[in-house]
């Protein structure tokens, strides 16, 4: 691994107006204050978090969807001023469009791009069959279940290539089995494509289980409590069988109560 950072996020705060109602004055809501963490080159970085600690906004300023007030976001050392190509964003829902194919809506991005369509067609065909969709890209979104519907947004967000893939709560939709299998799928994709993620989840289990090291949040505003190491590498068992390891029970224990607690980071 590089020790340049792929991603340094440094001493990010935000702060929202919130708009008063009647005699209700408006006020200032702090959502981020001082968040300071680097994710190097092929890593898995997870935000976790009771709700309100501000792990979406977060991404979304990584994104360059939403301004950050003070500190600085940058990729490969380059100032992060608004959305790129160098950032894929997943949503915790697919919001594919209706009217296209699976593969067509991975085609999407690289048409806005001017991509010739033998091109756009091969290179979204080549990641159909990466997240394992193979004869379903000709499937509309109303004829895929939700967990192949996820897949169709994860193509299309590496179909441009992106340096960083923003991941905000992918699989919290789906059930407790087609969650895992993505799990598992997202690690193998990951492996083979090797790219950055930074991954946010309410979700201790899959934090710990996708991740090589996961940043605890404390709320109101988000700050970050404690950056966790995972010691398991890339041969880690699949989750059921690594939920018996006392490493992991120790590491989702100490997340557990890190969350809970009410103390002042």
């Amino acid at each position: 691994m590089s020790t340049a950072p792929k991603l340094r996020v440094h001493d990010v705060s935000k702060t929202f107006r919130v708009r008063g109602g009647g005699d209700t004055p408006d006020h200032l809501l702090p959502v981020l204050r001082h968040i300071s963490f680097d994710v190097q080159e092929g890593e898995i970085v997870s935000l976790i978090g009771e709700s309100g600690c501000g792990k979406t906004t977060l991404l979304r300023i990584v994104q360059g969807l939403i301004k950050n007030d003070a500190g600085m976001i940058s990729v490969d050392g380059a100032p992060v001023s608004g959305p790129g190509r160098d950032r894929g964003f997943v949503f915790q829902q697919a919001t594919l469009l209706p009217w296209r194919s699976a593969r067509q809506n991975v085609e999407f991005g690289l048409e806005l791009q001017g991509i010739e369509k033998s091109k756009r067609r091969e290179r979204a065909q080549t990641l159909v069959d990466l997240v394992g969709l193979g004869r379903a890209g000709d499937q509309f979104p109303h004829e895929l279940s939700g967990g192949m519907q996820q897949r169709v947004g994860l193509a299309r967000a590496l179909a441009i290539d992106p340096s960083i893939l923003l991941m905000d709560e992918p699989f919290s939709a789906l059930d407790a089995q087609t969650r895992e299998v993505l799990q598992k799928e997202l690690l193998r994709i990951q492996a083979e494509t090797r790219k950055t993620i930074l991954f946010v989840t309410h979700d201790l289990d899959e934090a710990i289980y996708l991740s090589n090291r996961v940043i605890v949040l404390a709320a109101k505003p988000g700050r970050i409590r404690k950056v966790i190491d995972i010691p398991f590498g890339a041969d880690r068992p699949e989750l059921p069988e690594l939920r018996g390891d006392m490493r992991f029970q120790a590491i989702r224990t100490e997340m557990w109560n890190l969350i809970r607690s009410q103390e002042a980071a």
